[in-house]
């Protein structure tokens, strides 16, 4: 067994079934492979979008200076990175986490982030493979809300963390802020093409957005993440729960309320529903760091 696959396998749980021979990659079987995991896997499994998004996505000073915040150093600890995609948040972060286990359902994706040093397995984020109680740091960076039951994944991986461990997500939607209703809903509607046509060929294929679009379900107006999900998930489960909505435009000040301000785009259309876009209510994404007692 190479050694990588030593230091994740001491995490696996006794009834878990992981096939070790699928190449680099062990793989967990999936029986409920839902329509939402299909779109995931299609997006990050085509090649030139998964690298597309590895070089846009999540790779700001100001995404790397609030995580640095929230996070502090992951240096020397065990590190699960859930939903990890082709490893933006370590390709950002740097560092030297002891273990750094990427969980994810696109083996593209996966071979990507095997590639910058994470140790990867192909699971179902509703049903981990892994022991209780044995990590660090838990991250779910933009995952929730590609996933069917979010209280499920939340509930899965807050199971990882060890007593005085951490279980951060952030780049969910903030429920409030993307609740648009009449003009501002047809506006939402009408906003691929009136890119495409400022944007011209810059902007994504239709094919391409078509497939992000169908990975995002709970990231649509009407959807999204509310506050009461975390605190109902996570507080019976003795976790102490921070929550930090913001607009993806201030780095650490996140922590300290300095919510920052969207861009124009976003303010527009919620005045035209209705929603104050300076208001808290109005941060786009929500961030929850949470501390197991």
């Amino acid at each position: 067994m190479n050694n990588f696959l030593s230091d994740l396998y001491q995490y696996i749980a006794e009834d878990a079934i992981v096939d070790w021979q699928a190449g680099d990659i062990p793989t967990c079987p999936i029986p409920n492979f839902t329509p939402a995991m299909a779109a995931n896997r299609t997006y990050f499994d085509r090649s030139e979008w998964a690298k597309g998004y590895f070089e846009a996505c999540h790779r700001d000073e100001a995404f790397e200076g609030c995580w640095r915040a929230a996070m502090g150093s992951w240096d020397d600890k065990i590190v699960v990175d859930i939903g990890c995609g082709p490893g933006n948040l370590y390709a950002t972060l740097g560092g030297s986490p002891r273990l750094l286990i990427g969980v994810d359902i696109s083996r593209n994706a996966l071979e990507m982030a095997r590639k910058i040093g994470y140790t990867p397995i192909l699971a179902d984020a509703h049903n981990l493979p892994f022991i209780d109680n044995f990590a660090d740091i838990v991250t779910l960076n933009a995952t929730i809300h590609h996933c069917e039951d979010m209280p499920q994944v939340l509930t899965e991986a807050a199971r990882l963390v060890r007593p005085g461990g951490l279980l951060i997500t952030d780049h969910d939607p903030q429920h409030t802020a993307w609740n648009f209703q009449g003009v501002g809903m047809a506006l939402y509607k009408i906003r691929v093409p009136l890119y495409r046509l400022m944007m011209g060929n810059s902007f994504m294929t239709k094919e391409e957005h078509t497939a992000m679009i169908a990975s995002e379900i709970h990231h649509q107006p009407g959807k999204g993440v509310k506050p009461d999900l975390y605190h109902r998930t996570l507080e019976p489960l003795g976790f102490t729960v921070q929550l930090y909505p913001h607009n993806h435009t201030v780095g650490s000040e996140v922590l300290q309320g300095n919510y920052g301000r969207a861009d124009n785009k976003y303010r527009f259309g919620q005045w035209l529903s209705g929603i104050n876009p300076n208001s808290l209510e109005a941060a786009l994404s929500l961030m929850c760091v949470a501390k197991r007692n």
